[in-house]
């Protein structure tokens, strides 16, 4: 059960994420007000690395900010390494059986 909640959570928060970057980009467009570029990293760290970086580049969004475009790829490498750290420690080393 709790690995499919998980995995509904991730999937939840990079659609989110993807959804923010696009409507931003739109804003920018029609010179509206805009989403926080920090609440962008903020779902971006609650698990939506994914979704941003597929909102970046899929809507040409952010791309020129150094922070985002340095940012957004490190935080991905880092929750990867984190989910495989877990992985590890849940799978191979028998952690939690």
């Amino acid at each position: 059960m709790l690995p499919e909640v998980f995995m509904f959570y991730l999937g939840m928060v990079n659609l989110s994420a993807l959804c923010l970057f696009g409507i931003d980009k739109r804003r920018a467009k029609k010179r509206r007000w805009r989403i926080p570029e920090r609440r962008l990293f903020a779902v971006a760290l609650a698990g939506g690395s994914i979704g941003a970086l597929a909102g970046m580049y899929g809507f040409r969004h952010k791309t020129r900010h150094k922070l985002f475009a340095v940012g957004m790829p490190l935080l991905f490498l880092a929750q990867v390494g984190v989910a495989l750290i877990v992985f590890m420690k849940l799978c191979v080393w028998g952690i939690g059986k």
